[in-house]
């Protein structure tokens, strides 16, 4: 449909529609939601009785209590989570953490790091810096994207996501991870839980220069790749079969421990060198408008929990 990181030209076209539905996000987000599920997948969204992942995270961000998630999905608050299960040392090292541009000061610094919104879904709101590259009219550029990051509105409105609304806007500067020998981006390992348990790995590597697009496969916990659970397009591309990483049982292990107490949970983590690292926690993939598995698939993953396993919205 539309994307809340479009383009200048993109939002002057779109704006219209993308204000409407930011409208609708708001105040009326199950109505939002029905439409834009018949959009999607051209039928009709059923609440009373949801069965496949995409219609079980709709219900639950509509209908369950989702405080937990403001906490979680922001990607700096969440390490106080990562730090109090005893998995601190899966963390990336922190440099900085800004609530104003006025506090960004690059000369305290290293040489390369990566900036980050805390409340950004990845696409257009992170970026590798490296200081030999900052002149003054590119740090003059950077501190005005990152004002702007500061200043976005309506943060989850078009997906009708409400655990966005109660974040602090922050921008974080962490170290960046060096890549597998190569590759040119990171591999993500996204590891679907159900219930403090672990199921299949979606794998992301091969990213675009923008992150709009990437290279995936779905893979069981005894590494057979299942590329038939997939619908490949121009935005998820066929990927390769990769070898099984030989630290995967630890990946597991650290995936439920923290998807426990979660009904539904993707858990996203980096594998650098045989170590470990965190990435984020995902409760709504896609804004639960997931196209990019079949129908079968969507079916099996949500048939692994049920949505009375939610609590109950306060």
């Amino acid at each position: 449909m539309f994307h809340p990181t479009l383009s200048k030209s993109g939002r002057f076209f779109f704006g219209p529609l993308i204000k409407f539905c930011e409208f609708m996000g708001n105040h009326f987000p199950a109505m939002l939601l029905k439409i834009r599920y018949r959009y999607v997948f051209k039928k009709p969204l059923d609440l009373k009785n949801p069965k496949d992942l995409n219609e079980k995270i709709l219900w639950a961000k509509l209908y369950s209590d989702t405080t937990k998630w403001t906490q979680l999905a922001d990607k700096y608050e969440v390490r106080k989570y990562v730090e109090s299960i005893g998995l601190g040392d899966t963390l990336v090292k922190l440099y900085a953490v800004w609530y104003s541009v006025d506090e960004v000061n690059f000369d305290a610094l290293p040489e390369s790091f990566i900036i980050k919104a805390n409340n950004g879904d990845g696409k257009g709101t992170n970026k590798i810096i490296r200081k030999a590259d900052l002149t003054e009219e590119k740090k003059a550029e950077l501190l005005e994207m990152i004002d702007g990051w500061l200043k976005r509105e309506n943060i989850g409105a078009l997906h009708a996501e409400p655990h966005y609304k109660g974040m602090k806007p922050c921008v974080i500067a962490e170290e960046v991870l060096p890549c597998d020998p190569g590759t040119t981006t990171l591999t993500d390992y996204k590891i679907w839980c159900f219930n403090g348990k672990a199921y299949y790995v979606w794998i992301c590597n091969d990213r675009s220069k923008g992150g709009n697009s990437a290279h995936v496969m779905t893979y069981d916990l005894d590494w057979n790749a299942h590329p038939e659970f997939s619908v490949f397009n121009s935005d998820y591309l066929r990927g390769g079969i990769m070898p099984k990483p030989d630290n995967l049982d630890e990946m597991i292990r650290v995936a439920e421990k923290l998807s426990q107490g979660f009904p539904e949970l993707r858990v996203d983590l980096y594998n650098v060198k045989g170590k470990v690292y965190f990435g984020e926690l995902t409760f709504t993939s896609q804004g639960g408008f997931m196209d990019f598995y079949t129908p079968e698939f969507n079916m099996e993953l949500g048939s692994k929990f049920d949505i009375k396993d939610f609590p109950v919205k306060k």
